[in-house]
């Protein structure tokens, strides 16, 4: 998924919009995007969204934080319309991902569906707790798919009053959790997934952010606008030169018969380069 989309769960009407946008995921959001009194009625709203919509598209669901009273009447209420995935917000720690996964193990066997079958992406940096106890999210549940990150929860966490400069970038404080995400999601063996876009209007910015998302390693981007969708997505599609690239590396790795390095183009290659063409070309895959 190059793109996730968000759409509030207490608008329905938002719901066609969403998804015919384009993107790759739509995300119904249950947390933050809907308030405490309209929550119930959403939560009716997104399952219904789950039973009578054909998924051209996967469909996740935003529940609220495991710590929290709502998130297992969220589980229970979409749980029987399976979702593709949950969307865990203000993961603490790994030991949330476990306590969420034995949540939904016991969900499936309830609706007869099969173990695993609703994956889960899981937002792990909008504490200051959770940021530094980053070697728990090693380790996480088999249906853990991807992590993502936030910066507004955890600007509120330590007290910052703004978290990006003038220009729209990042403060230091956040590009940190920004790259604990990523790395936590590579020690795990999992996909990062860079966070939302303050931008909609302003398209050369939003995929100006996008390719560095992908350049760093990201392989996809939360959306909050659908006008968002297309400078995500050609910023996460390679371009014909890296395709070309990417072949030319496994070809001549392949023809090397095991020779550690060999040249390219005036350079060496080696074992590192073969993993970020095979990157590539999953990533072309993806489109």
């Amino acid at each position: 998924m190059r793109s996730m989309l968000f759409v509030p769960g207490d608008r329905p009407e938002r719901f066609a919009k969403a998804l015919t946008s384009g993107a790759d995921a739509v995300i119904c959001d249950l947390e933050d995007a809907v308030t405490p009194v309209t929550r119930p009625q959403a939560r009716l709203n997104v399952a219904d969204l789950l039973r009578t919509t054909g998924r051209s598209i996967p469909l996740w669901v935003r529940i609220n934080p495991v710590q929290t009273d709502d998130a297992l009447p969220d589980l229970a209420a979409v749980a029987a319309a399976r979702p593709d995935g949950i969307v865990l917000p203000k993961a603490r720690s790994g030991a949330d991902l476990h306590r969420l996964d034995h949540w939904l193990e016991a969900l499936e066997e309830q609706h007869g569906l099969e173990y695993g079958s609703i994956k889960v992406l899981a937002l792990i940096t909008e504490t200051a707790n959770a940021v530094l106890s980053g070697a728990s999210f090693t380790t996480p549940p088999a249906r853990v798919i991807g992590y993502t990150w936030g910066a507004e929860d955890l600007a509120a966490d330590v007290g910052a009053s703004a978290n990006r400069t003038a220009d729209g970038e990042f403060e230091f404080t956040f590009r940190l959790a920004r790259s604990s995400c990523l790395l936590m999601a590579a020690a795990a063996g999992i996909a990062a997934y860079d966070t939302t876009d303050i931008e909609f209007r302003d398209v050369a910015a939003v995929e100006r952010r996008a390719q560095a998302s992908r350049r760093d390693g990201f392989v996809g981007k939360l959306a909050i606008h659908p006008a968002q969708l297309a400078p995500i997505h050609t910023a996460f599609t390679p371009t014909s030169d890296e395709v070309t690239w990417a072949r030319r590396v496994i070809e001549l790795m392949s023809a090397a018969g095991g020779q550690g390095a060999v040249a390219l183009d005036g350079r060496m290659i080696d074992r590192p380069h073969v993993k970020q063409a095979e990157r590539i070309l999953a990533a072309l895959e993806r489109r």
